[in-house]
């Protein structure tokens, strides 16, 4: 559960002895470690951030598990959250919720060079958030500061459509199907799946432009649909 403040070990103690909500990371060390490691881990994010080194760690003992991590976004993942939910090897996001990522930021006092030494230091930060949003969504470095020098709220579908997340919790796989048919039909899964990659390629596959012939709009569907390579896809 990451839920609350992350924050570190530390400030995690001083939150678990008044019974507030907190993320930190000998908390989810501890979890991970509670079972055979290679068991399948689910991480439910619901949190405005927090600390960012501590997100660090936590970030990197889930790319570390030997086993699969299943991030769903529950409410909002925000700021040192965000970077969190990037270590799941599928992001799932609750079509009510939203990422929200910014650059970082400190309180300091001190002269002009004080200043401008901060000034690096959260350069240099904001370079290894990047890093995680980077190795997530494929998109370019410069394109993923930018996003977060607006301060870029994410919807479902946006994070989707960036490649944040990799689905929105929209249906059901795991609903029982009952057919009666000598032909066979397509899994909940492969439909879930389907319904996710298609909202992704949407515009490609309802305009398709004119020099593209129906049978090869047909193949591009049907790629999708059987699980290819979406660059196969287009």
């Amino acid at each position: 559960m990451i839920k609350g403040d992350v924050v570190d070990d530390q400030t995690g103690a001083f939150y678990s002895f008044f019974g507030m909500s907190a993320a930190y990371p000998s908390a989810v060390e501890e979890v991970l470690n509670s079972g055979v490691t290679t068991d399948d881990v689910e991480v439910d994010i619901a949190s405005n951030g927090g600390d960012v080194f501590a997100a660090s760690e936590i970030y990197t003992m889930l790319k570390n598990y030997q086993g699969n991590v299943a991030v769903n976004v529950q409410g909002l993942a925000a700021s040192a959250a965000s970077v969190i939910a990037m270590a799941g090897d599928k992001v799932s996001i609750s079509p009510t919720a939203q990422i929200m990522i910014h650059k970082a930021w400190s309180g300091i006092q001190g002269n002009a060079d004080d200043l401008s030494h901060e000034s690096n230091v959260l350069d240099s930060i904001d370079q290894s958030i990047v890093a995680a949003y980077v190795a997530k969504t494929g998109m370019a470095a410069d394109d993923v500061l930018q996003l977060m020098a607006n301060e870029t709220w994410m919807t479902a579908q946006d994070a989707v459509d960036k490649g944040f997340a990799d689905e929105i919790m929209f249906v059901d796989d795991k609903q029982p199907q009952f057919t009666n048919s000598i032909s066979d039909i397509p899994s909940k899964a492969a439909i879930n799946k389907f319904m996710n990659l298609i909202s992704k390629s949407q515009p490609k596959l309802t305009q398709p432009k004119e020099s593209q012939p129906a049978n090869a709009l047909m193949q591009s569907k049907l790629a999708i649909l059987m699980g290819k390579n979406k660059e196969e896809a287009k």
